[in-house]
């Protein structure tokens, strides 16, 4: 007999008489509406000045309440079990501080919401535990390719922007500098960098997809968007692209071998590789833009384009200090000065979102913020490394959080791949390594961070085969029978 309180209906006491198959399915689907609402909100900013880009930390909100909701429900239900308990509690200590960082930090309203045009304050940061526990929920290998489908629609949605904006314009990313014309693509991730990011974990699902899939038409499709994938991501001109697509073609070459699939589907190789040579040849020939060699514009894009121009959250960069156009003098500068910052605030950071607010010298008599920080030469706002940007503006209890989240999402999703052998397992490790990595050379934002936490929980998840399933459901009606007598 279904489950009932206080003599109301089954049908409102839904959650009490849910099983795991229903919540998995329920899970999936919340966990793509989340991946999918903040580039669709992205889209309206994209394509008029008449709105901020507010409305993309909006569709973040929207997805993260639905997916904090399915949490709760996970852990009412005792959906998290074994191992998985450890990176879940991991995350919710990151949430956790993140209060106490809030509470300490230059601006709370910042610090709870975030900086205009970012979106990653507190909110965010919880939400991100909705998305993770919900994920470390679902152990149903039909819900996970669900999930998997979600992803790869994530870099479909983003790519299709994107292709407007390498051939018809970008209002942010068609200039690298006054001189350069390169066409830049962001798609709906808000910057290049981070739409390298999306595109990476999109391309790495849609080619193990191709490669391990029984089904035709999944294949074609898979295939069909792993190329577009790998045509737009030499777009985004960045270090985080280039390397994010040597990383998937890796991971499908091992896939192919790990699964035993046939020789032929090593096409996928060819299949990233061709578009990604034809976008090079473009910009050689002076397809794009007003260029004629193909090179790397990490610095241009994170720090004048996207932080000064787009989200002014970062001052113009000195010449004279930093050599704007090589990306390790960029980067190694950063992470230079962001561990300055650390050393200065260890504990707590400097706030949700502020790394800018210490680097900050004076205020040249302005009142809002965004012109505050716009008007100081050589201030950034991120610094393009997580874990060292996590320990500066939420401090190191934050950072060991993180590591203590990540490393055991990792152990548990390679043993689980080791010992069920299943695409959705294969994938899951993948996808959480390849964001593991990426952390090391770029940052985490709000377009990205649903769909790695989504890839990190399932990693942990434990997945179970169909076998496994049906075995635990025996298991399942013995002990109800027992409990009987």
């Amino acid at each position: 007999m279904a489950k009932t309180i206080f003599n109301t209906t089954e049908n409102s006491n839904f959650i009490l008489n849910m099983t795991e198959d229903q919540y998995a399915k329920l899970a999936s689907r919340g966990l793509i509406a989340a991946m999918l609402l903040v580039p669709l909100s992205t889209l309206i900013p994209e394509i008029t000045d008449k709105a901020t880009y507010a409305l993309s930390a909006g569709g973040l909100a929207v997805g993260g309440v639905i997916c904090m909701i399915l949490a709760l429900i996970a852990i009412i239900k005792k959906y998290i079990r074994g191992s998985a308990v450890i990176p879940v509690c991991a995350m919710a200590l990151l949430a956790g501080w993140a209060v106490i960082s809030l509470i300490n930090g230059y601006d709370t309203n910042i610090s709870l919401y975030g900086y205009p045009n970012r979106g990653e304050g507190f909110l965010a940061i919880l939400f991100y535990f909705g998305f993770f526990t919900t994920a470390a929920a679902i152990k149903r290998e039909k819900a996970v390719n669900t999930v998997i489908n979600g992803m790869v629609a994530v870099g479909a949605v983003n790519s299709v922007m994107s292709l407007i904006q390498i051939f018809v314009k970008n209002r942010y990313y068609d200039l690298a500098s006054m001189d350069d014309k390169v066409m830049a693509a962001s798609g709906l991730s808000m910057s290049p960098i981070f739409l390298a990011m999306v595109l990476t974990l999109a391309l790495s699902a849609a080619l193990i997809g191709f490669v391990t899939s029984e089904n035709k038409k999944r294949r074609i499709v898979f295939i069909c968007a792993a190329a577009i994938f790998s045509f737009v991501i030499m777009f985004t001109y960045t270090i985080a692209g280039i390397c994010g697509l040597v990383f998937s073609i890796i991971a499908a070459v091992i896939a192919v071998f790990a699964f035993k699939a046939p020789k032929v589907r090593l096409a996928a190789v060819l299949a990233s590789a061709v578009p990604a040579a034809l976008a090079v040849v473009l910009v050689y020939a002076g397809a794009i833009g007003n260029i004629t060699e193909y090179r790397t514009y990490d610095g241009r894009i994170a720090w004048w384009a996207d932080g000064y121009m787009r989200a002014s959250a970062s001052g113009n960069f000195n010449s004279s200090v930093v050599n704007i156009d090589d990306p390790v003098d960029v980067y190694t500068y950063m992470n230079e000065k962001t561990m300055n910052i650390i050393s200065k605030n260890p504990l707590t950071g400097t706030g949700p979102e502020q790394l800018a607010f210490p680097q900050v010298r004076a205020m040249n008599g302005k009142s809002e913020i965004e012109d505050v920080i716009t008007s100081n030469t050589g201030v950034f706002d991120k610094c393009y490394n997580e874990y060292l940007y996590t320990a500066a503006t939420r401090g190191i209890p934050s950072l060991i959080a993180l590591v203590l989240a990540l490393v055991p999402s990792l152990v548990m999703g390679y043993k689980a791949m080791r010992r069920r052998k299943t695409a959705e397992a294969f994938t899951a490790f993948v996808l959480t390594l390849g964001g593991v990595l990426m952390f090391f050379i770029s940052c985490s934002s709000i377009p990205y961070a649903p769909v790695f936490w989504a890839a990190a929980g399932m990693a942990c998840s434990g997945i179970e085969t169909d076998k496994e399933k049906k075995a635990s459901g025996k298991l399942a009606k013995k002990a109800l029978k027992a409990e009987k007598k």
